[in-house]
């Protein structure tokens, strides 16, 4: 595929060396970008410029600082991996979490994005492992997601991701050594993939999450629309007309769900639904919304024990199908809330109790 990624060790002895000196470049340039939108802050009272080139500047240097750290630690224990993977892993996820949460706090003083979390906190406890199956839609749900997962639920997390991913340096250091995988499947949801997501469940250890996007892409109303168009030319005309009625979710894609479930018959699953800002579809959207005051990204989640989840293909899929009628439930629900509460001129609000 196009933009495939070089082999580890490339990426270890060319690409991640070399990125040090690009990334304080880059940083430098957007340094002087931010003092000259600075400057021309009372021609541009949003200062969308100056807020991007900042959120960038500190991007840029927690990736760095990912990167660094990382090279230290294995340079204090380089068999530390091997000796120990389980505080390995722990090490790496508190390093992710930590960095993570840099980033979070500077996004909601630039942009004004906040999360807040709606229903009571669902978790099986740190010591069982869990197979978390997310809602993917809106920019920024994925570091979001991770975040929760390590700071607020203190787990360490096992992400099925984008191999493009991998040429971000300072992550794929970090993912790599937490054990996530990463799909070259332009499907994102791995149907191609589903035998190693069923090794990769096989692999948790107690505190640990692995967190999956069954609809294998971000939601948006036109990949809504070919979904519903893509099973009607296939003949598929009753579950069509179930995926048009859904209007907030795309279509599961079952088989890296069903491979992980079947995997583990142990795991607690926790469904996670969010809303608020996923109809920022697309950059410019995402431009013109800035800062996001009122627009906060809500969560919730809903935690299934193990003896209550399916293990079987079929009924794995149809219960799946089902939670996923939950979640677009769920942010019909609060879409119209949203409505309903909203300042006369506005569409969304932050009024939800």
């Amino acid at each position: 595929m196009s933009g495939r990624v070089p082999p580890r060790a490339v990426r270890r002895l060319i690409v991640d060396p070399l990125w040090i000196p690009i990334a304080l470049v880059l940083i430098l340039v957007l340094l002087v970008v931010a003092a000259l939108a600075d400057l021309l802050a009372p021609l541009t009272p949003r200062r969308r410029l100056l807020r991007v080139a900042l959120l960038a500047v500190v991007y840029l240097w927690m990736d760095l600082g990912l990167l660094v750290r990382c090279v230290l630690m294995w340079l204090r224990h380089p068999r530390a991996g091997r000796r120990d993977e389980r505080q390995w892993r722990l090490a790496h996820a508190d390093l992710l979490g930590r960095s993570l949460t840099r980033l979070m706090n500077a996004a909601r003083r630039l942009f004004g994005y906040r999360v807040e979390r709606v229903g009571r906190p669902t978790d099986a406890g740190p010591t069982v492992p869990v197979i978390v199956l997310a809602r993917h839609a809106g920019p920024g749900d994925s570091f979001t997601l991770v975040h929760l997962l390590v700071t607020q639920y203190h787990r360490s997390p096992k992400v099925v991701l984008k191999e493009l991913l991998q040429w971000d340096p300072g992550l794929d250091v970090v993912l790599t050594r937490l054990a996530c995988h990463f799909l070259p499947s332009t499907t994102g949801a791995g149907d191609d993939r589903a035998a190693a997501l069923g090794e990769l469940a096989t692999t948790l250890d107690d505190g640990d999450a692995l967190l999956l996007f069954p609809e294998g892409g971000n939601w948006t109303p036109r990949r809504h629309r070919r979904a519903v168009l893509r099973l009607l030319r296939a003949g598929r005309g009753r579950q069509a007309r179930r995926v048009q009625e859904r209007t907030h979710v795309l279509p599961v894609r079952p088989a890296g769900t069903v491979a992980a479930l079947s995997a583990r018959a142990d795991t607690d699953v926790v469904i996670v639904a969010h809303c608020g800002l996923d109809t920022l579809v697309n950059p410019r959207q995402v431009w013109r919304a800035l800062p996001l005051d009122g627009q906060p990204m809500r969560v919730r989640s809903w935690r299934h024990p193990a003896a209550t989840v399916p293990r079987d293909e079929a009924g794995i899929t149809a219960w799946l199908d089902e939670r996923w009628s939950d979640v677009d439930e769920w942010v019909h629900t609060q879409r119209r809330v949203d409505t309903e509460h909203a300042a006369p001129g506005q569409t969304r609000g932050s009024q939800l109790k």
